[in-house]
């Protein structure tokens, strides 16, 4: 019997989500314009209440902004989708004026709303697409800026170290290591000439299934840097599997499907209800998160 269907698509790996970005920022004032109000997203209603942090929901992702000082920027790009791209381009362009000053930009490009938060945070926000699986709001990739050369070997320690399909695939003629990282999500490594800055601290969040063969692995190599609790451990450096070249850096929080919070329900809301034109009922974001 002919298979009628290409199993190995929906094949996810070891990684089963990308649950957040942490960057740090001085000011949760303007991280409320920029976020909340601009691109129309959740302040966490539960969490991180007070001036210290603030988590914004993104469907089942979050962006997380501890306000401390210094300012930590993504060496690349965060990838959204956003369920109205007209309505998030008409709230930023009405926070243009409060952030004033800042490195806030916006701009409307072939379909896509590029922005970019005042500390310099670039956002790539997508409407809709089944490319992105069914998902009306999310995170579905993150993509880093990484050194020529190096996708292919990205794509292996992945692949090797934390059991998640990866392949390179070259889109524009330019060579982009992509790492499943939950049903609908990937991190993404793309190449570039352009010299980038030091790490800064940075980190991104993610859950994987088999939690005890990834820490294994990487203890051999000596790269585990922070054993935070025993849902949890982290690690920075992605590295040649023969060499031990360190390719890139950027802390990855890795919690296991035990941690409390996984899977935790995230409350989004529905950023057209207004004051003048409240219709009951429709406070809740409606579409698929």
């Amino acid at each position: 019997m002919d298979a009628p269907y290409d199993r190995a698509r929906e094949d996810v790996g070891n990684i089963v989500h990308l649950e957040h970005v942490n960057v740090l920022i001085p000011d949760q004032s303007l991280a409320t314009l920029f976020y909340v109000v601009g691109l129309g997203l959740t302040r966490d209603p539960y969490l991180m209440v007070g001036t210290n942090n603030m988590w914004v929901n993104i469907g089942r992702s979050q962006m997380h902004l501890p306000s401390r000082q210094p300012t930590q920027r993504v060496r690349g790009t965060i990838g959204l989708v956003l369920p109205d791209l007209d309505r998030a381009e008409a709230s930023l362009a009405g926070v243009r004026d409060a952030l004033k000053g800042t490195a806030f930009r916006f701009l409307r490009n072939h379909g896509v709303l590029e922005a970019t938060c005042p500390w310099g945070n670039r956002f790539r926000c997508h409407a809709p697409d089944p490319a992105f699986g069914p998902v009306d709001l999310g995170m579905p990739y993150v993509e880093f800026d990484v050194p020529v050369g190096t996708a292919d070997r990205i794509a292996a320690f992945y692949e090797a170290i934390l059991g998640a399909p990866s392949r390179v695939e070259e889109p524009d003629g330019v060579p982009c290591a992509l790492v499943h990282a939950g049903a609908h999500q990937t991190l993404r490594f793309r190449e570039t000439e352009t010299p980038q800055p030091d790490y800064d601290g940075h980190h991104v969040a993610i859950y994987i299934s088999d939690f005890s063969s990834p820490y294994r692995k990487l203890v051999e190599r000596n790269l585990v840097t922070i054993e935070t609790n025993r849902y949890e451990w982290r690690f920075e450096d992605i590295v040649d599997l023969k060499s031990g070249q360190t390719l890139f850096t950027v802390e990855h929080e890795v919690r296991s499907l035990t941690h409390p919070l996984f899977a935790r329900p995230l409350v989004n809301r529905n950023p057209d209800q207004t004051q003048p034109t409240y219709a009951r009922g429709l406070d809740a974001f409606g579409g698929r998160a």
